[in-house]
Formats: structure tokens, C-alpha cells, sequence
């Protein structure tokens, strides 16, 4: 197992390294992190070596399960048919891989009809659930599986992610890319393959400019704007925080050294002049309360409506 494609995340890719080294591989695994930090990969890697392949690609005896377009929940007759699955014999060897996306996506008695499975697969059988919100996978699962959580890569990692994978990318760019990333390598490709997202770059910080300023025409054109981009919420609130960061330092010592979003360097330091940290701070209230209200699920228009009228009063 070589992990080339992983960069970062060395604590778990040595966990899986010596549980297979030492004969304890169990036969259950969570792969917990963010989309975008890598799970699908190390799932895969894990797949391949327990199968005894060398290369990545597609294997009769490594079975992807996804919730299908269009569900919010994987329900108990999903759970039904990757049960079914797991009690037919490997096509090519003695093993097989079961890899479930969106575990944490299991209503409960999903999870509760999947528990027999997970705690006493066929021999032979590997299960490898990937999720977002650990929190979601009930006890009873989590404590028959092995577990791997995954953060958000430092920036020595995301740079060396960046260089490896974007080689022609300058270092302006380089900047304005590891400031939406994240952390997240998933990010990265999508940014520099997607106008949408640098679109977003672009809106936010006009956002932030016009806020104190904003009146009723403003509002509802940054509404339309924001409900443009709802399904990429994330982003949004990311891009956000990044210019946030910007300004707190910039207004804090003055030097552009430590900016991420160096091509935007006139607007921090106009911006910087412009709040106050107070003010500062309570936007950065407001949108984590935003980002809280729509990992509940709430309404996206009443949210994105609230989050514009608060940040105009601030």
C-alpha cells in the first residue's frame, strides 16, 4: 500500500498500514472528514490491498453504494440490497470490498438493519462506511468499526497538494487558491475548474464592501446573488471568512506578509480601514450563525435574508 495519491492525513495511513502489517485488519472501517479531504481514496487504497491489487481502478469484487439522485437518506431497502450483496461470493478471489458513500446519510433503521451485517459479515466480506458527520452513525455501528477521522490539511500539506497536482500555477494564484481551499485538496480542483466558484470570490467581497452601506436594492441584489450559489453555501461562507482573516491581520500589524488573498490586497487594506474589530467580529458572528441555521437545514432564502439585514446593521 503505497498512499501516493494521499497527501497528508499520516496518522491514519499509518494506523492502516500497521493494522495491516500486524494481522489485526478489521473487517469493518468508518472513513469520517469533510467531503473533499480524501476518504474515497483511502477507501479505495484500503480496497486494493485488501484484495491483493496494486492499482486503482475499477474490480468486480469492490462494490460502490451511493445514495441514489434525488433521496436525502439512504433508507432500509438500501440497506436491504447492499445486505443482499454482501451475501454473494467474490466473482474473481475470496474477498470482497463493500464501500457505502454518505453513511451518516443512514436513517436509524437503516442503521439498525445494517448493525447484524457489520458486526458478523460473510467471510471474506470488508465493509468500509464514508461519512461526513461521525455523529450521525449510531454507537452501535461506531463500535464495531474502526474508525478513521480526518482533518483539514495544514498549509505545508495543501501547498505541497497544490504544486504536486497544479505544477503551472503561479504564486498570486497560489494564494487565492489555498485560501479557498481550506484545507481541503477537494477544493482546490474544483476552484480552478469551476467560474462559478471564482464568482463567488468576486461577489463576497463586494459584499463585505458595500455592507455598511447597503439599502433595500443592495439587499435584494446580494440575495439573488447568494441564492445563485445556495447549493454552494460552503463556499461561500469559506470565501467570506478568508477575506475576514485578511482584514483582522492587516488591520492588526499592518504587513502584507501573512494576506492569503494577495491579489485583493487594495481591498483588505481599504476594508481594514473601514471596520473596526468589534465590527469585525460581529460579522463573523452573523455568518456562523448562518453557516449553523443551514447545516440544520434551515430555509436557505430566510437565512441568506437574515444574514444581509444583520450584516447592514453592523
Amino acid at each position: 500500500m503505497s498512499f501516493d495519491a494521499v497527501i497528508g492525513h499520516e496518522n491514519v495511513k499509518l494506523q492502516i498500514e500497521n493494522a495491516f502489517k500486524n494481522g489485526k485488519f478489521s473487517h469493518a472501517h468508518i472513513i469520517a472528514g469533510e467531503d473533499g479531504l480524501g476518504k474515497s481514496i483511502i477507501a479505495k487504497e484500503i480496497a486494493i490491498r485488501i484484495l491483493n491489487k496494486t492499482e486503482i481502478k475499477q474490480y468486480a469484487d469492490i462494490i460502490e453504494y451511493r445514495i441514489k439522485v434525488g433521496k436525502k437518506s439512504l433508507g432500509v431497502d438500501d440497506i436491504r440490497a447492499i445486505v443482499e450483496e454482501t451475501n454473494r461470493k467474490p466473482y474473481e478471489g475470496d474477498r470482497k470490498v463493500i464501500i457505502l458513500y454518505s453513511a451518516d446519510l443512514m436513517t436509524e433503521a437503516a442503521q439498525n438493519a445494517f448493525l447484524k451485517t457489520i458486526e458478523e459479515p460473510p467471510e471474506g466480506m470488508y465493509i468500509i462506511l464514508l461519512c461526513e458527520k461521525l455523529d450521525n452513525i449510531l454507537d452501535t455501528i461506531k463500535s464495531r468499526c474502526q474508525t478513521y477521522k480526518l482533518y483539514r490539511l495544514g498549509e505545508v500539506d495543501i501547498i505541497k497538494y497544490i504544486n504536486k497536482n497544479y505544477d503551472k500555477i503561479d504564486e498570486v494564484e497560489l494564494k487565492s487558491v489555498r485560501a479557498f481551499a481550506d484545507g481541503i485538496p477537494g477544493r482546490v480542483k474544483n476552484y480552478l475548474d469551476s467560474s462559478s466558484l471564482k464568482e463567488i470570490r468576486v461577489m463576497t467581497l463586494e459584499l463585505l464592501k458595500e455592507c455598511e452601506k447597503m439599502k433595500i436594492d443592495k439587499i435584494v441584489k446580494y440575495e439573488i446573488a447568494l441564492l445563485k450559489h445556495k447549493n454552494e453555501w460552503q463556499e461561500v461562507f469559506t470565501s467570506m471568512f478568508s477575506y475576514i482573516r485578511d482584514i483582522l491581520i492587516y488591520k492588526e500589524i499592518r504587513n502584507e506578509k501573512f494576506l492569503i488573498n494577495l491579489d485583493k490586497l487594495k481591498d483588505i487594506i481599504n476594508l481594514s480601514e473601514v471596520f473596526s474589530f468589534n465590527q469585525l467580529d460581529n460579522i463573523i458572528t452573523i455568518i456562523k450563525e448562518a453557516r449553523e441555521k443551514l447545516e440544520r437545514n434551515v430555509n436557505t432564502t430566510l437565512v441568506f435574508d437574515a444574514l444581509l439585514m444583520k450584516m447592514q446593521e453592523v
